[in-house]
């Protein structure tokens, strides 16, 4: 079982994968695999959701929960048992609630031993970033229109000699 993301791109089992993408392209994927009907599939959503309501939901398995703290979430995803867990990230859970952050990755990563993890979100932020510390794998895919936006360079980069569309070396701390 494995979900194709796009064209070559797939997630296998046994992984946890932090995935920043459209909704449409996400809902996508989910709705153009049929094999999804045969395993036992949760969604986790916080507080709204902005891609429940486009995921056929006609399978007997596929089960929804929602966690309005970040205490929920992660008893939410230490109970779960399915075979694809997909969390839609909302970082409202989050407010307050900042030392949670570190079990929660836990949680997801633990999780993904055993199921296919999607820690989902549309636009990356802070909070979201945190919890993909984690992951396997930290899947971006970006659209058309996002690509031709011109870059601007900020001013460290300026004062460094960093062009904007140089490549640059990540580094890990």
């Amino acid at each position: 079982m494995q979900i194709e993301i796009r064209k070559g791109l797939s997630l296998q089992p046994g992984t946890f994968s932090a995935i920043v993408a459209p909704e449409k392209a996400l809902v996508a994927a989910i709705n153009a695999n049929p094999d999804l009907q045969r395993f036992l599939f949760l969604y986790v959503g916080g507080n709204y959701s902005r891609i429940l309501s486009g995921v056929n939901r006609t399978a007997k398995n596929f089960d929804v929960r929602r966690a309005f703290t970040a205490h929920q979430l992660f008893t939410v995803l230490r109970e779960a048992g399915h075979t694809i867990i997909l969390a839609e990230h909302d970082p409202s859970l989050f407010d307050g609630a900042a030392a949670m952050l570190e079990p929660v990755a836990g949680a997801l990563k633990d999780a993904g031993r055993e199921s296919l993890v999607i820690l989902y979100t549309p636009v990356a932020d802070r909070t979201f970033h945190a919890l993909a510390r984690k992951a396997d794998r930290y899947i971006e895919i970006v659209t058309e229109d996002q690509t031709r936006q011109p870059v601007r360079t900020s001013r460290i980069m300026r004062h460094c000699g960093m062009r904007p569309a140089c490549q640059r070396t990540l580094e890990v701390s």
